[in-house]
């Protein structure tokens, strides 16, 4: 029996009105949003910075590209973890650990005399930053009943996509005008001010596990999934017999210690002590989801790496012309965040997926006719087209297929997700670069010139990918319209403070005009303006009882 000082909120079905998401919630994902923003603005600034790095340091490609690798492999050690912290450790606590450790690799950076500090700074912020995304996603699955997180969601797009669009454009100044240390000096007081906020700021959400970690599960998955990303990525880039072996031996021996780690999480998981809960795979929305992320990011990173060797080494475009000609793709991503997030609300995720993955797949398949003559406009087309596919894809995915799991699996769905991610892009590299050298190498033996060996070395890379976007099309088809109800509704209390606002319109029912039910896209366009507000006004949402 519940007390008359509080509030209690149903999470809503879809067809029930928005429930309450409460101030403190929206302060804390609004807090962790700036510090998601931070850590992947920082992460993408370094594409453009590494052939400056290496002269100002005096370090040859294959030494400097460990400043990468060191990043992606410390990610992939510490994202399969961040499911056990997050149940283990208080929500603050592990924050100010992340954000912390960011801030401190972001101060070793910019002080580094020599290339080693700076792999080590790399390092340290690269396990920060491995904390934050799953971190958000897991409080935003926890606070925001399921009517609302499809637009909570399209704000998170927002930032990951305009941060992914911007980092290579600001590098570029940053680099024309001040210098690579200045990078790592614009990002660091952002990243305490974050710090500084988050600490004041965010409070304990869910309930603590005290379960005692695994050591063996740890070593395992540090073997095994850092093996599988350190092989794919020299496999991606090797250029030698020993790199080959090297790739190999790395490979297999993260294979064997990924299928020893499998193994022992699912006897672990009897006794609610699994490093990693594969619990959720028992969710056929969440294995599709799974799937359908890894490939969708397998082929859009190994487009990533494809796109700048075509325009630079092809088209001969100048570096700052390759970042300007991409922007667009990313801020056209952010833009439709919002949109798709309320679309997603009101639709679900197979009326999204679907024509986001024969976008992707169109857009794919364009580049199978990329020749050294075609116009840049038609890229610029390709480039939009692609993001506006990404999209309608990535956000609904993520959201249905978390909302499939229990809610005491969140973390551990969040941690999947990362880490699968993680492996499928260093997949999708390694197969497209690997296509790309083995076509050049073949017209190389023919006489072609330099310029004729590139193009068709991307043109049989971005052949692969174009087929592989047919799977994500059929997989499309299984994607359900909602997740199934995980668990019964949840009901927590928020404090009588937040009054109901019984005279409120929005207790009201959207009207659905006679333009909204014949455009519903267009008419979630003009309503996603206001969405960022309403977000952070959530008083004026619904509370269904008060007792």
């Amino acid at each position: 029996m519940t007390s008359a000082s509080d509030v209690l909120i149903r999470e809503s079905s879809p067809s029930d009105e928005p429930a309450m998401v409460s101030s403190r919630d929206c302060t804390v994902i609004a807090v962790l949003l700036v510090s998601t923003f931070v850590v992947i603005l920082n992460e993408t600034i370094m594409s453009v910075a590494l052939p400056v790095l290496l002269t100002h340091l005096h370090v040859d490609a294959s030494v400097g590209q460990w400043l990468t690798a060191g990043f992606l492999l410390t990610m992939s050690v510490v994202i399969p973890i961040t499911g056990f912290l997050i149940r283990r450790v208080p929500t603050r606590l592990l924050y100010g650990i992340a954000m912390t450790l960011f801030s401190a690799g972001t101060l070793i950076a910019a002080l580094a005399p020599d290339f080693p500090v700076l792999l080590i700074a790399r390092v340290v912020q690269a396990s920060g930053t491995a904390i934050m995304f799953p971190l958000l996603t897991t409080i935003v699955m926890t606070v925001v009943p399921p009517a609302r997180r499809g637009t909570v969601m399209g704000h998170i797009s927002i930032v990951v996509s305009v941060a992914t669009a911007v980092g290579p454009t600001v590098s570029g100044v940053v680099l024309s005008l001040f210098g690579w240390r200045f990078m790592f000096w614009l990002v660091l007081p952002i990243a305490i001010s974050a710090l500084v906020l988050g600490l004041r700021r965010v409070f304990d959400i869910g309930e603590r596990s005290r379960a005692p970690i695994d050591v063996p599960s740890v070593v395992l998955s540090a073997l095994g999934f850092g093996g599988l990303v350190y092989g794919l990525s020299i496999i991606g880039g090797s250029s030698g017999s020993t790199s080959s072996v090297v790739a190999w031996m790395s490979f297999a021996v993260g294979v064997a210690c990924l299928a020893i780690f499998v193994a022992r999480q699912l006897v672990l998981q009897r006794t609610d002590r699994a490093l990693l809960d594969l619990r959720t795979f028992r969710s056929r929305t969440f294995t599709i989801a799974t799937a359908m992320m890894m490939l969708v990011m397998a082929i859009f990173l190994g487009t990533v790496v494809l796109l700048p060797i075509y325009l630079q080494n092809v088209l001969m475009l100048a570096p700052l012309s390759t970042g300007l000609l991409l922007l667009p793709g990313g801020l056209l991503m952010g833009v439709l965040g919002p949109v798709v997030g309320r679309l997603y609300d009101r639709f679900g995720a197979r009326a999204l997926v679907m024509p986001g993955a024969v976008a992707i797949s169109g857009a794919l398949w364009t580049t199978t006719m990329f020749s050294p003559e075609s116009p840049i406009m038609v890229v610029v087309g390709f480039h939009l087209l692609l993001y506006v596919g990404l999209a309608f894809v990535t956000t609904p995915l993520f959201t249905v297929g978390l909302g499939a799991v229990s809610p005491d699996l969140y973390s551990y769905g969040s941690a999947i997700f990362g880490t699968t991610q993680q492996l499928a892009g260093a997949t999708g590299v390694a197969l497209l670069v690997s296509v790309l050298d083995r076509q050049s190498a073949d017209l190389a033996a023919g006489g072609a010139s330099v310029v004729a060996q590139t193009a068709g070395g991307v043109h049989g890379a971005f052949v692969v990918a174009a087929c592989l976007s047919l799977i994500v099309v059929a997989c499309a088809f299984f994607v359900p319209r909602r997740a199934a109800n995980a668990g019964p509704a949840q009901e927590r209390s928020v404090p009588c403070s937040e009054p109901v606002r019984s005279g409120d319109p929005a207790l009201r029912r959207p009207r659905r005009t006679g333009a909204a039910l014949a455009c519903p896209l267009a008419a979630a366009a003009v309503r996603a303006v206001t969405d960022l507000r309403t977000f952070l006004h959530p008083g004026r949402d619904v509370q269904h009882a008060c007792r």
